[in-house]
């Protein structure tokens, strides 16, 4: 079995995407041996609505019965846009989405927002996931006109600190945590957690997905945080359906095993997602 916890339908402006529409994307999981995939709109990153989105989604998934069981739809939310608490119970009562996703450096508002806490809060309540991606696309050879920073870890704490109980899933991670501040062994800056911010993460009720560029250190991260704390994640279509996989597949027997495999392939993502 395996579930994708990072993917998408929609578009993006900077770039021409396949396969990013619920049809073509069942077809890919079809095709790439997934059973299910958490997917959410790239156009709600966009829209002044998110909502717009979310109902764009919805409406695909209304398409074809098929999906209801393989598709895990969630809601963008944009908390300092008018109406987001209306938005989200809808999205949650009608349209049946199972978590939502924030952008906030796209939608340009501070974690520690008092709506923002506000809207982790609520979600906690229900015990449904937070999705937060430390990127989207890689900066260095993105459009001049889309942001230019990339989070870290460190960037995400604000909010845990702040909703530690909540559930959260952590997309794209792109900044290894096992060396010290300044590049890391590709020429990349990186930003190194302290012990105790360590220490907060592992208390925390997140999920990891293997799509980020630090996920070639799965191996030390899995060592630092724990085998529950991970999930394969494609990011597709913006990045393709082998590599997160290739990050769990190619792991030395004495790194994980096969049952740790197993739980990096569906086993977390099933506990996290309550399937």
């Amino acid at each position: 079995m395996l579930i994708d916890v990072n993917a998408y339908t929609g578009h993006w402006p900077f770039r021409q995407l396949k396969n990013n529409s619920c049809e073509t994307r069942f077809q890919l999981m079809q095709a790439s041996g997934i059973d299910i995939s958490v997917i959410s709109n790239l156009n709600g990153v966009f829209y002044k609505n998110t909502q717009s989105a979310n109902e764009e989604l919805y409406d695909e998934l209304k398409s074809n019965s098929n999906f209801g069981n393989r598709i895990i739809p969630f809601a963008v939310i944009n908390p300092i846009y008018s109406g987001w608490k209306d938005d989200l119970k809808k999205c949650i009562d009608k349209m049946g989405m199972r978590g939502i996703r924030l952008h906030p450096l796209y939608h340009r508002y501070d974690l520690k927002n008092s709506n923002c806490i506000e809207l982790v809060k609520y979600v906690r309540d229900l015990n449904l996931p937070v999705a937060l991606s430390l990127r989207i696309v890689d900066s260095r050879a993105s459009s001049w006109m889309d942001v230019e920073t990339e989070w870290s870890l460190k960037d995400i704490l604000p909010i845990i600190k702040e909703v530690p109980d909540a559930k959260y899933l952590i997309l794209n991670v792109v900044n290894s945590l096992q060396i010290p501040d300044g590049e890391n062994e590709n020429g990349m800056a990186t930003v190194r957690l302290d012990e105790s911010e360590v220490q907060l993460l592992k208390k925390t009720n997140f999920l990891m997905d293997t799509s980020g560029r630090a996920m070639t250190d799965l191996d030390k991260m899995i060592a630092l945080y724990g085998k529950e704390k991970f999930a394969y994640g494609s990011h597709s279509p913006i990045l393709d359906n082998v590599t997160g996989l290739l990050r769990i597949e190619s792991l030395r027997t004495e790194e994980a095993d096969e049952s740790v495999k197993n739980l990096l392939r569906f086993g977390n993502a099933k506990r996290f997602f309550n399937l």
